[in-house]
């Protein structure tokens, strides 16, 4: 459709101009003394059209003539421009392939070409981001080939170049990469020297806070490595149940690590609320505070929540042991054991009286308080059905105690034995 327009266009072009040129008489006189010269008008129409052509046709000759220099250079540029990026090319494919040497010779390649062009005066609009990433892939394949002393040459240069302002985006990129090597070289301090350097927002990044607790736990600053772990968890950086995993076992780090009661009580006011209330972190914190000879009360007051959500939440050796930590905390003092508890300790037997680990820290209290046959019937009701060798050893050794304070030495020296065999 377009053609035949175009045609029918180009028949009335020439049906117009032959109209023109047929009914045409005119004359152009030209007087150049003495002489006068006639010309039909349409002769002189196209000799003007014929030297506009000409005209035209020269001048372009002439530019493309004197262009010629600049196209050159245009060219070798566009030459050395995608060389370069080939280089880059190169480089990356045979870094991911393992071909590390190869690698490093190919970014060298592509800094030698950009050091040329910039001694040239022909340096590229990117010139410097080319460069600190060259020197960047050339320092990582170094790094793959533990040739540290080529490494930190070509990490310098990229450090030089990404302070530029052309490539200011690319500082924290080197800055990260830095961090790493310091990890895999086993400076933790290096690598968080260079973090702390890091801009506030890219610190924020999850590649920045995963170095954060690597480098962490290996210098094992376990409360940092809680932090970034809690930050990485939020992020999404860390599966849910992964997340919370790495968390509790942060936490039960920190608390053995702490010597005294001061430190463990500083250590478990740092935990959050959702991490004091998992079983494991409010038990291994009471035991430990018991264990520090801190003071009992707290360490009750750390384990209620456990102890009014337990069969609901707790498995069997986690009431084992909080049956535990209640009743060396009732050991500990010499006074009473707190009214509360004896109350919540009543009721909760009360309400399960076949339980046997409420039974036996039913019986313990009955002895703190002197109540010897109620102790006596509770201990031996539960001892056959204890599972733990430990509870089952020390009611036995209850037993014992009472028998003795009955003087009844045949029934202490049976307990005696009972509890030697478990």
């Amino acid at each position: 459709m377009r053609f035949a327009l175009w045609l029918i266009a180009l028949f009335c072009v020439a049906v117009v101009s032959a109209l023109f040129a047929g009914n045409n008489h005119g004359t152009v006189t030209l007087f150049w003394p003495p002489h006068r010269i006639d010309l039909s008008l349409n002769l002189v129409l196209l000799g003007l059209a014929l030297l506009f052509v000409t005209l035209h046709l020269a001048l372009r000759a002439l530019s493309g003539l004197f262009s010629i220099p600049q196209q050159a250079r245009r060219w070798r540029l566009s030459y050395k421009e995608r060389s370069i990026y080939s280089g880059l090319l190169d480089t990356i494919s045979h870094l991911v392939a393992g071909r590390f040497v190869r690698a490093r010779k190919a970014a060298e390649v592509v800094v030698a070409i950009e050091d040329a062009m910039l001694a040239s005066g022909d340096a590229l609009p990117d010139a410097a981001r080319l460069r600190t990433l060259a020197h960047l892939l050339a320092a990582e394949s170094a790094h793959a080939l533990q040739d540290r002393s080529l490494r930190e040459a070509h990490f310098e240069n990229a450090l030089a170049e990404a302070s530029s302002k052309e490539a200011g985006d690319l500082r924290d990129g080197v800055q990260l990469r830095a961090a790493r090597w310091a990890l895999e070289d086993r400076d933790s301090a290096g690598a968080v020297r260079w973090l702390e350097q890091l801009p506030v927002g890219t610190a924020r990044r999850t590649i920045a806070l995963r170095l954060r607790f690597k480098a962490a736990r290996q210098a094992r600053n376990t409360r940092v490595a809680l932090d970034a772990a809690r930050v990485l968890t939020k992020h999404r950086a860390f599966s849910e149940v992964a997340g919370a995993g790495i968390v509790r076992g942060l936490a039960l780090e920190m608390l053995r690590n702490a010597h005294d009661a001061a430190q463990l009580s500083q250590a478990w006011a740092s935990l959050e609320l959702s991490e004091r209330q998992q079983p494991d972190v409010a038990l291994e914190a009471a035991q430990r505070l018991l264990g520090v000879q801190g003071d009992p009360a707290v360490a009750r007051l750390w384990v209620l929540p456990l102890w009014e959500s337990q069969g609901h939440s707790l498995t069997t050796d986690q009431r084992v042991r909080l049956t535990g930590i209640l009743e060396t905390s009732f050991g500990a003092s010499e006074a009473l054991p707190d009214a509360a508890w004896l109350a919540r300790i009543e009721q909760a037997q009360m309400a399960l009286p076949g339980d046997p680990l409420l039974q036996y820290l039913a019986g313990v209290m009955c002895v703190r308080l002197s109540l010897w046959g109620k102790a006596q019937a509770l201990l031996k009701q539960s001892i056959p059905l204890l599972k733990d060798a430990g509870l089952k050893r020390r009611a036995l050794l209850a037993l014992a105690d009472l028998a003795e304070h009955r003087m009844d030495t045949k029934a202490a020296a049976e307990a005696y034995k009972a509890a030697a065999r478990a």
